[in-house]
């Protein structure tokens, strides 16, 4: 049985996660955080970056949606030029966002994957709902008491996630 907690994969970069890496392994469609996974969240639009991996998913056939737990006007702004399918308020960890869009678009669990900074929202989403989870730092982390406390909790995971890929390999 996989660990609630770990995720399919760690890399330091979202462009890490290329067309060729998500075909490799089946991957059809990919959902993503937007905030600290792809953009900070001072960033209100796509970087050039952001854009060129979105591109290069999108010729590779791979659709891309957004499911974050900001506002609607956050969310709205960063896709307006984009218009892929997009849900904010998304209430990640709970797993009503993901399924809408497994059943919108009639995948298959195993052709799904979602990538994210957070263990304790995006990891969790991935597994309650069955698809790869993708791990990512922080770009920039908030400073609140409630990030530096979560995050806290996360660094011992992902320390040993990735001391056990080590042994791995």
């Amino acid at each position: 049985m996989k660990n609630l907690f770990y995720p399919d994969d760690y890399k330091k970069s979202f462009a890490q996660y290329d067309a060729a890496y998500l075909t490799a392994r089946g991957i059809r469609y990919l959902t993503c955080d937007i905030d600290n996974t792809l953009v900070t969240y001072d960033d209100p639009k796509p970087t050039e970056a952001v854009l060129h991996w979105l591109r290069s998913l999108n010729e590779a056939g791979i659709t891309v949606a957004f499911l974050s737990n900001n506002t609607p006007e956050r969310v709205h702004l960063f896709n307006e030029d984009l218009a892929f399918y997009a849900e904010a308020d998304a209430h990640k960890p709970l797993p009503h966002a993901l399924h809408r869009f497994l059943k919108k678009n009639g995948c298959k669990k195993t052709e799904c994957a979602h990538l994210g900074d957070q263990v304790f929202t995006d990891v969790l989403l991935a597994r309650f709902c069955g698809v790869t989870a993708l791990l990512l730092p922080p770009i920039k982390d908030k400073k609140t008491a409630f990030f530096r406390f979560k995050r806290a909790l996360e660094k011992p995971i992902v320390a040993s996630y990735i001391k056990k890929q080590q042994k791995k390999h």
